[in-house]
């Protein structure tokens, strides 16, 4: 693989920083931010005891983290494009990593959540300098297709074992585990990014950070993402935080249409890829929070699994995304990738609608969860590459930070959104959990169908 990622940056005659350095230090770095999404969940019934947590507690630990990821992504982004994706990437890795640390010895509440504030900002600041890590130092074609597709499926693993880890570090360490396993991994990933990644940034002229945009994208996103999270518990009490965050994201738009150095060109969205992908990748992100969630609960709750054997039980799923995102680039170069986007997404949408028959209280693993499972990884693994790669087609390498942050906005909202929607669903169905299961995959199943059907409406790949 470092062979063939050397050769094509040779060829295509790209001076900097070495493709396998900045394909490594991307797919480890998305690998830490999607992990602690999940990992943390099965270790919060530890947390509480330990440090004494309630209900609304316990939920803060999860969100905090959220909503301080999902508000910094474009700032995170644009900031790596106007002071260099080198030095951004290290002050990502490096807020990340101490905020685990503090959150690992945290001796109170108050304490772990502020950390996992931070701790949110870091993999803010670090998530799209990952993707434009990879879009930058690799042309379009092949090359970049072959680097999306690692950096979707390492950055998918890291979801899909988040269980397993977190159940393995809190039943044979503790729960400050889940934590600190951050501390080691990110400072291997700051060592390869001092010694093999070259400090690029945008030389034009004096570069000015946009701040009024920041401050209002910034509050806008974490608003949206904090009534999204509301919706479900608090009732029509979340519109306030939602009408809010929509407010702010308007005052964003006209900002941004009359500052000299903006934090996201709108003119990137005339871009019918730009546009069309990141609305298909928020649609189609929605249904696929269903995979990983409702199935996690599903043979926890139903089928009585310890978080280890779910944890088990999703390598199937994992290796399926694996095969998926590297069959996607061979398959890429002999056929219309808006083909195949909708065959994996059409394969995903089957998964769920056959997952949602096959759920009941007497289901096994082999019946209940591997066929459907499978179906589901492997389809989101032959959709994601082509999706992603679309996503950030035709954008200016000086830009790639700005989509890159764009990118990962609509992937984080679409899933708070899709929680949301879908957790509404399986409440609707009635008092049997294995009822409410089975209607948020069929509504997982519809919502990534429609989500497909967007794909006919991206560009040609030429």
């Amino acid at each position: 693989m470092t062979t063939t990622f050397e050769a094509t940056g040779k060829a295509s005659g790209r001076v900097g920083t070495p493709g396998w350095a900045a394909l490594l230090a991307a797919s480890i770095g998305q690998f830490l931010v999607v992990l602690d999404v999940s990992v943390v969940n099965v270790a919060l019934p530890e947390v509480s005891a330990g440090l004494g947590l309630g209900v609304t507690g316990l939920q803060w630990v999860v969100n905090a983290y959220v909503v301080t990821f999902a508000g910094f992504l474009l700032l995170g982004g644009r900031a790596a494009d106007l002071f260099g994706r080198k030095r951004v990437f290290l002050w990502g890795v490096g807020l990340f990593t101490l905020a685990s640390l503090a959150a690992g010895f945290a001796q109170s509440g108050g304490v772990l959540i502020a950390a996992r504030a931070v701790q949110g900002v870091g993999a803010a600041v670090l998530a799209p300098v990952t993707l434009s890590l990879v879009t930058a130092n690799f042309p379009e074609g092949p090359a970049r297709t072959k680097a999306i597709a690692l950096w979707t499926a390492v950055g998918t693993a890291g979801g899909a074992t988040g269980g397993l880890v977190g159940g393995l570090l809190t039943d044979y360490l503790s729960w400050r585990w889940v934590f600190l396993i951050n501390v080691p991994v990110g400072a291997l990933v700051a060592l390869v990014a001092v010694r093999w990644l070259r400090e690029e940034r945008n030389t034009a002229g004096r570069v000015r950070l946009d701040v009024p945009g920041a401050v209002l994208v910034t509050a806008g996103v974490a608003l949206l993402a904090f009534g999204i999270g509301r919706i479900e518990s608090h009732g029509w009490t979340a519109l306030v935080p939602l009408t809010a965050g929509l407010v702010l994201l308007a005052a964003f738009v006209a900002v941004e249409a009359r500052t000299a150095q903006p934090l996201v060109r709108l003119g990137l969205f005339r871009l019918r890829s730009v546009a069309v992908g990141n609305l298909a990748t928020l649609v189609i992100m929605m249904g696929g929070f269903a995979l990983w969630y409702f199935l996690s609960l599903y043979m926890q709750n139903v089928l009585g699994y310890s978080a280890v054997r779910a944890g088990l039980s999703f390598l199937p799923h994992t290796l399926g995304i694996i095969l998926g995102s590297r069959l996607a680039p061979m398959l890429m170069e002999r056929m219309d990738a808006r083909l195949l986007a909708g065959a994996g997404g059409l394969m995903a949408a089957a998964g769920f609608a056959w997952q949602s028959v096959v759920l009941d209280a007497g289901g096994t693993f082999l019946g209940s969860v591997l066929g459907p499972g499978a179906t589901m990884a492997l389809g989101f693994g032959l959709l994601m590459t082509p999706l992603v790669e679309a996503s950030t087609r035709g954008a200016p390498d000086a830009e790639a930070g700005a989509v890159a942050g764009v990118v990962n906005t609509s992937r984080t909202i679409g899933g708070a959104i899709g929680l949301t929607v879908l957790g509404a669903a399986a409440a609707a169905s009635g008092p049997e959990p294995v009822d409410g299961y089975a209607a948020a995959f069929l509504a997982a199943a519809l919502i990534t169908a429609a989500g497909t059907a967007l794909v006919a409406f991206l560009p040609s790949r030429r």
